[in-house]
């Protein structure tokens, strides 16, 4: 099963007020493991950044003067998504915002049920626990130190990670101290990991199941990410 952990940054809070997307991150994964493969856009909005936004994400005018708008964008976008589920904290802010833009670029807008929001589950597993995904990766011991602002595909890629948690297993991290130079140098990687769980939960996998991970490894080439765990 192909899913798309998604995120986006945006000028403001409601698209009905002319706030637009400014960056959109997506990571793929496939049985709950990512590929490697990823959707990263910065997006010129076409109207000022306000200062409360800037504070948030740091995407100013200067850097998204010369970015695409997102008519010439959205093409390369829904090819990217396809028909797959989309995993998103708090899926009713970044779907009404990425409606709005499709609505706006004349195209079909995506169905609500697609999406997977991972804040309803975060609330419905720990009510009356801090829902935030900071505050989830506090309490899966997810290293988020890279996360000195908001960026959509550093978030995408820590959503992976919780995502999985909530779900109840635990994956080998992604790479989360290499991010944030490859988006941009945000943060620094910390001096020791973080602990993690003292022992893994038990693999819930079968051999049938193993021997049809192996293969779909084998298909990605020498350069797969999973390929550096062994699996």
């Amino acid at each position: 099963m192909r899913e798309l952990v998604l995120d986006t940054e945006t000028t403001g809070f409601e698209p009905s007020e002319g706030h637009r997307i400014v960056e959109i991150g997506i990571v793929e994964l496939v049985n709950l493991m990512p590929t490697g493969r990823t959707y990263h856009q910065y997006i010129n909005p076409l109207r000022p950044m306000p200062p409360e936004a800037f504070a948030v994400h740091g995407l100013g005018d200067d850097f998204l003067r010369d970015k695409p708008v997102f008519t010439d964008i959205v093409d390369a976008f829904l090819e990217f998504v396809a028909g797959d589920r989309l995993v998103i904290h708090n899926a009713a802010f970044d779907m009404k915002f990425l409606n709005a833009e499709l609505e706006w670029a004349s195209r079909p807008v995506l169905p609500f049920e697609r999406a997977f929001d991972t804040l309803m589950l975060a609330r419905k597993k720990f009510p009356g626990s801090p829902a935030s995904l900071d505050a989830l990766c506090r309490r899966f011991m997810i290293d988020n130190s890279a996360r000195t602002k908001h960026g959509a595909l550093l978030d995408s890629e820590i959503l992976a990670e919780v995502y999985l948690e909530l779900l109840g297993g635990q994956q080998p991290d992604f790479a989360l101290s290499t991010s944030a130079a490859r988006i941009g140098g945000v943060g620094e990687a910390p001096a020791a990991p973080l602990p993690r769980r003292p022992a893994p939960l038990p693999s819930r996998l079968s051999d049938e199941e193993r021997a049809a991970h192996a293969a779909f490894v084998a298909k990605l080439g020498d350069g797969a990410v999973w390929r550096k765990y062994g699996v």
